[in-house]
């Protein structure tokens, strides 16, 4: 874990995709990656590679152009290392060792060509870096290929590489969408793999799908614009990826601005392929993973111990080290509330707690903001927090504790309604609790450490009291009570203070 005034070395990724060439500048090589710079140019390296077999001279002049300006930004951000990879469009032209000659002259760095099992690989292990225990199938949908890869939890097997790319596909089939629907039900109804994903969750990885994603957002007036983390029913996923196909058919999604004018062209095929996929894998869900192959390629050189480490606690904790009064308070408010659960026997699943864990790291991260608008800023920043290994519903239930712990909990208080609409009751109202003790403990400490171990919880039938240390009576106030009574009335118990 990184601590305030240790400066570590930045890390760039340069991605040479058959898409887009991309940079991407990381704060420091860790669990919980920071960007602190992205930048994308749509080459189209690869849109002829599978009918001519060359990467296409236009495209190859402004895939330099652009890893000339990435150089430059990295001596500009003094980047301590860069990686550079290359994926379908540089492995499959016959002019693609030429071109990466060139791009190593400029960039100054070895390129690593992807091979398509390699590929798949970094592709599964970006997934496990961005979700917490995975299950299921990860297909990675890039310009020029599609990877497909079995994930369970930290394990990686099988991995196939098919010619399915949107740039690809759209190349094979000379732009004809009925050609393409027969390519595609033609490869995936081989691929072993997909046989895997039966009941489990699809992990669709890649920027069309994710303009895919996009999309569905906005129309169906979704209350966050995460694309991290988002799902959809797998018979939902379906029809929205056959209503896409007509409207791009009937040139009815021309001017939708939420996605570039080049990848506009390439959502039908997209959607095709997220079609078939289903089709033939019946997953449960679709999930979209902003971590992909870059994610995967940074954590897999991460020491064993690291890697293994939950990214929604490192992300969690690098906030707290950055924005709270106290880091060390945090860690002693999740002991605190360690000892109320156990008190009050509240009954938690591994999820819940690590939940509430991380929520206590983020109980103090609007500190700064005006008091009257703390609830919704913190609520904003956790539920839109850029960061992964987190549900949606676990970025409501974090985001809503903290809420309550500023907002108080009142009814003239309470959260959107779209945030609420994300969480069953009993997750509303466990926030609800968390949030009370949370108004408890910064009330007695003042978000200092060292207070909260000297108070302790006791029970007496249903009757919950707060224990003072003697050396902290003066600490006891009526506001105090007041405050501890209105969590124990949530935990259906009386309350009382006592001094020791």
């Amino acid at each position: 874990m990184r601590r305030p005034g240790k400066r570590a070395s930045s890390v760039a990724v340069i991605d040479i995709g058959s898409n887009s060439v991309r940079l991407v500048v990381y704060e420091a090589l860790a669990r919980s990656l920071i960007t602190l710079f992205n930048e994308k140019t749509l080459c189209g390296l690869g849109r002829e590679v599978q009918t001519t077999g060359l990467l296409a001279p236009d495209a190859v002049d402004k895939a330099l152009t652009s890893l000339r300006r990435f150089r430059a930004l990295c001596r500009v951000m003094k980047v301590g290392r860069v990686h550079a990879i290359a994926t379908a469009a540089c492995r499959d032209a016959s002019n693609g060792p030429e071109f990466i000659a060139r791009a190593e002259r400029i960039c100054g760095v070895r390129i690593e060509i992807l091979s398509g099992s390699r590929e798949a690989r970094l592709s599964a292990l970006g997934v496990i870096s961005g979700i917490h225990r995975p299950d299921g199938i990860v297909g990675d949908l890039g310009g020029g290929s599609l990877e497909v890869v079995d994930v369970r939890g930290h394990r990686v097997s099988g991995g196939v590489t098919l010619p399915l790319g949107s740039l690809a596909l759209q190349d094979l089939s000379h732009k004809s969408l009925k050609r393409a629907e027969r390519i595609v039900r033609t490869e995936l109804s081989a691929v072993a793999e997909l046989k895997e994903g039966r009941g489990r969750a699809f992990y669709a990885v890649g920027g069309t799908w994710r303009a895919l994603a996009r999309i569905h957002i906005i129309q169906s007036e979704y209350p966050l614009g995460v694309m991290h983390g988002y799902s959809i029913p797998a018979p939902d996923a379906l029809d929205f990826a056959r209503r896409l196909r007509r409207l791009v058919a009937a040139n009815m999604l021309a001017n939708i601005e939420v996605v570039a004018d080049a990848r506009r062209p390439l959502l039908a095929y997209a959607a095709l392929v997220l079609e078939y996929i289903i089709r033939v894998a019946q997953p449960k869900t679709i999930v979209f993973s902003t971590f992909g192959v870059r994610e995967g390629l940074l954590y897999e050189k991460l020491p064993a111990a690291e890697r293994s480490a939950d990214g929604l606690m490192g992300a969690a904790q690098e906030l707290n080290e950055l924005l709270s009064r106290s880091a060390r308070h945090a860690q002693e408010l999740i002991e605190w509330t360690d000892r109320l659960v156990r008190v009050v026997h509240l009954r938690e699943s591994d999820e819940d707690r690590r939940l509430r864990h991380a929520a206590c790291l983020l109980s103090d991260i609007g500190w700064r903001v005006h008091p009257d608008h703390r609830g919704e800023q913190t609520l904003s920043l956790i539920t839109n927090g850029n960061f992964g290994s987190v549900s949606h519903q676990g970025r409501a239930f974090v985001g809503l504790s903290v809420f309550y712990r500023y907002a108080g909990l009142s009814e003239q208080n309470e959260p959107p309604a779209n945030i609420r609409s994300l969480l069953p009751p009993s997750m509303i109202e466990r926030a609800r609790v968390l949030g009370a003790a949370f108004r408890v403990a910064h009330l007695i400490s003042a978000a200092r450490p060292g207070v909260l171990p000297a108070t302790h919880f006791r029970t007496r039938g249903r009757k919950l009291m707060l224990v003072f240390e003697h050396r902290l009576v003066d600490l006891v106030a009526d506001r105090v009570g007041g405050r501890f009574r209105q969590l124990a009335r949530l935990l259906g118990r009386s309350g009382m203070i006592v001094e020791r």
